[in-house]
């Protein structure tokens, strides 16, 4: 119960005094500049339940360095910048999937802690001295009466820190130490010259990522160095400058290649020492990323949330290629530095990527990044298929240069598939559909539970193939996470229907026909006379004593309830199992009902999905498995349910602004921000645009006017807007609807109809 109270108080206001004082803080960062859209967001955002790779504060979008100050150092969950924490443990570059680095503190030397300063330098600090905006940190470090401000570049941090007049000025480099997900080991820093730094530190594995990874980094100061000093005990460093001047900048330029990458990388991306002018760069960039979609309506809290969430589903999945092409290798049994393709300029024709999973990104960056972003799209896609050329796979979750195998299933194939029904990639579409159909045979990473990295028998597709479903429990014991084998059989089934769609249109049609005739198994593990999805074992026999609210009870993150309407290919298909198109609406109209009494999610942290009340939730709007749901009733025949029930989740759990909620589960680098963008965009496309025309269905947007500006070197149409007259939190229901001065049918528009560009227009009505 007291997650509810922390869940209530939030919306209710209890921080907007944090707000204002944030906003306002920007806003004197930002005064003597032209106030911009990257202002809107608000970055402590739901930063109580922090992640090590959640918050992002000093970075560019996609960028390899992440930088921002920790408050809570040792773990993954939690850990990172957390908003309760009143203590800074170091400013660090790395904050990845699985991948943690690099972190430095600037302290001031006196008699007194001359001798403890390496292992004792944490410092107080107090929200009311922060500044924080998308590319840009400041704080003030109490113990030393420090200034200290970050910004970057996507592959170099840099550092301003201004100390008291007539201080010791140092900064330590604490470089053997257990930051978020890793541990970081075997740090070396050495000086080259009175204003250069050369070293490095490997990333420990962890059951995730279960090979090592070194972190090269290059350190240049506009301030010379007076000396270098290590501390045997702890492995940090520490280096001095002289008392002459109350400033020092520095620049932390990173690689997983090398030394000389690392130092390419700042002489390639920060040739000057004009701090401002980087915190500037970064405004803009973040600026004319958000500023594709511009909204006009509802309330200044509305739009800064709404700027908020779009800024998280673009600052998750980190590069890992450096700025001339070389990228870390982990797939083979020994690392080897790889190079990616180079254009006519002799720059890459793309960046490499870390990246959290895929798994439920068919209803999040596949709509939004496929419409917004296909540059971006296209980027991950092709490299994807750099993993695949170089490994043999396409990953699911890559970190460090190898798949994690993180979830389950083949959660890159809708992804994929949807970049190409959409036109985003049009090159190499036969290799593109060997490698997926690689993934869905016996082997491949269908085959695999989460995390399981030297077999390939954890997720049952021997037991799919040959009867159909996934038996759970699965009877060769256990070799990974998730082996849930209802879900992972709705999961493969969907898959293997996107991965259909491909077939067809590259015309293999014995393949189209086989994989269509495996999207039908999720027919088997639907119990008629229950009404619910539900687990068999491996002798076909259901799962006695079902509990279909039983979290995980052979379904992932999820119970039964949530998961039986994980079948986005064949929602009518699904509804005639249930008995037809009226029973199935009355049967989710009335889990919403249920599940409305406790706002949608099940509590108000991802953790809390455990707790034995919250678990039993009908409809989960915290985790990917039924983030969905409210928009199955367009299908159903009954859009105004839809419109209704999308309108009251974003009412209820993903409005507002404040440290203490936002997402409410898990933010998975930038899913659930990009589900909050489109539910209050009201585009959505249930099969993750996989189809053929890709076909998105209308919902009741939150604004009165939305334009979204589309990239010219894909489509071409200029600007899709929507307009949605007599729009209020009341007025939810569209009465109707035109595009282009056409009627439009079953609420649906395909993606060539919106990219060609035009006018929604949406009159709305109680």
């Amino acid at each position: 119960m007291e997650l509810n109270k922390i869940y209530k108080i939030g919306l209710l206001g209890i921080s907007l005094s944090l707000i204002f004082l944030v906003s306002c803080n920007a806003q004197k960062a930002v005064s003597l500049k032209k106030k911009q859209i990257s202002d809107m967001v608000y970055p402590l955002l739901d930063t109580e339940n922090s992640r090590w790779f959640y918050f992002s504060s000093a970075s560019r979008p996609f960028g390899m360095v992440n930088l921002n100050p920790d408050t809570e150092i040792n773990g993954d969950w939690g850990g990172g910048y957390k908003y309760t924490t009143d203590t800074v443990k170091g400013f660090s570059h790395v904050h990845e999937w699985q991948m943690s680095g690099v972190s430095v503190m600037p302290v001031t030397i006196s008699s007194t802690n001359k001798q403890t300063v390496f292992k004792d330098f944490y410092s107080k600090f107090s929200h009311k001295t922060e500044i924080i905006t998308p590319g840009y940190h400041s704080l003030r470090l109490d113990r030393y009466q420090i200034k200290a401000e970050i910004t970057s570049t996507p592959r170099v941090g840099f550092h301003k820190y201004t100390f008291p007049a007539k201080a010791q000025k140092a900064i330590l480099f604490n470089l053997n130490t257990v930051l978020g997900p890793c541990e970081n080991t075997n740090g070396k820093l050495e000086k080259n010259n009175d204003f250069e730094l050369s070293g490095s530190l490997v990333l420990s594995t962890n059951f995730r990522r279960p090979k090592p990874l070194t972190v090269f980094f290059k350190v240049k100061t506009e301030q010379p160095i007076t000396s270098i000093e290590k501390d045997n005990a702890t492995g940090n460093y520490l280096i001095h400058f002289n008392k002459k001047g109350t400033q020092v900048l520095m620049k932390v330029g990173i690689s997983y290649t090398s030394i000389e990458n690392a130092n390419n990388n700042i002489d390639t991306e920060l040739t000057h020492w004009d701090f401002n002018k980087t915190v500037e760069d970064s405004r803009n960039e973040w600026s004319n990323l958000l500023g594709r979609i511009k909204v006009e309506g509802g309330t200044e809290t509305d739009q800064r949330r709404f700027y908020t969430d779009l800024w998280h589903a673009l600052q998750g999945r980190k590069m890992i290629s450096d700025v001339n092409g070389a990228y870390p290798d982990n797939t083979g049994d020994k690392f080897r530095i790889g190079h990616l393709p180079l254009k006519a300029d002799g720059k890459p024709k793309f960046n490499h990527y870390n990246s959290d999973a895929f798994w439920g990104a068919q209803w999040t960056i596949n709509n939004l990044w496929g419409l917004v972003y296909p540059e971006i799209m296209e980027e991950f896609v092709y490299s994807l298929m750099q993993y695949y050329k170089d490994g043999g796979s396409i990953p699911r979750g890559p970190s460090g240069g190898n798949d994690t195998y993180v979830m389950t299933g083949a959660s890159a194939t809708p992804f994929i598939v949807s970049a190409i029904q959409k036109g985003i990639v049009k090159d190499d579409l036969e290799a593109i559909y060997v490698a997926l159909k690689k993934g869905h045979m016996e082997g491949g990473i269908m085959a695999k539970a989460g995390y399981e990295h030297k077999t390939s028998i954890g997720g049952g597709l021997k037991y799919y193939l040959e009867k159909g479903y996934v038996p759970y429990p699965l009877p060769d014991g256990n070799f990974g996470s998730h082996e849930d084998g209802a879900s992972q059989t709705l999961e493969y089934a969907y898959q293997d229907w996107t991965l259909a769609q491909l077939a067809k249109k590259l015309n293999h049609e014995d393949d189209y026909k086989y994989f269509m005739k495996r999207s039908k198994n999720y027919q088997n593990v639907f119990d008629q006379s229950t009404g619910w999805m539900r687990p068999k074992n491996v002798d076909g026999k259901w799962r006695e004593n079902y509990d279909p609210y039983q979290y995980e009870n052979g379904f992932i993150e999820s119970n039964g309830a949530q998961s039986t309407w994980f079948v986005p290919h064949d929602i009518l298909g699904l509804a005639d199992l249930m008995g037809g198109k009226e029973k199935a609406v009355t049967k989710l109209n009335q889990q919403f009902e249920t599940a409305k009494k406790q706002n949608y999610t099940s509590g108000t942290s991802h953790d809390a999905e455990l707790h034995p009340e919250f678990s039993r939730i009908p409809v989960n709007f915290g985790n990917q498995p039924s983030m969905q749901t409210s928009n199955i009733f367009t299908i159903l025949g009954r859009p105004d349910l839809t419109q209704y029930w999308t309108r009251d989740v974003v009412k209820s759990t993903f409005s507002g602004l404040s440290p203490a909620t936002g997402y409410n589960g898990d933010e998975d680098q930038g899913l659930m921000g990009s589900l909050n963008v489109l539910l209050k965009l009201g585009l959505f496309q249930m099969n993750g645009g996989t189809d053929q025309d890709a076909v998105y269905q209308i919902g009741s947007p939150i604004f009165n006017k939305i334009s979204i500006d589309l990239n010219s070197k894909y489509y071409s149409g200029k600007t899709f807007v929507i307009k949605a007259n007599n729009n209020s939190s009341e007025n939810v229901y569209i009465k109707d609807i035109r595009y282009n001065n056409k009627a439009v049918k079953d609420f649906t528009l395909s993606h060539q109809e919106i990219t060609n560009g035009g006018e929604l227009i949406l009159e709305m009505s109680k």
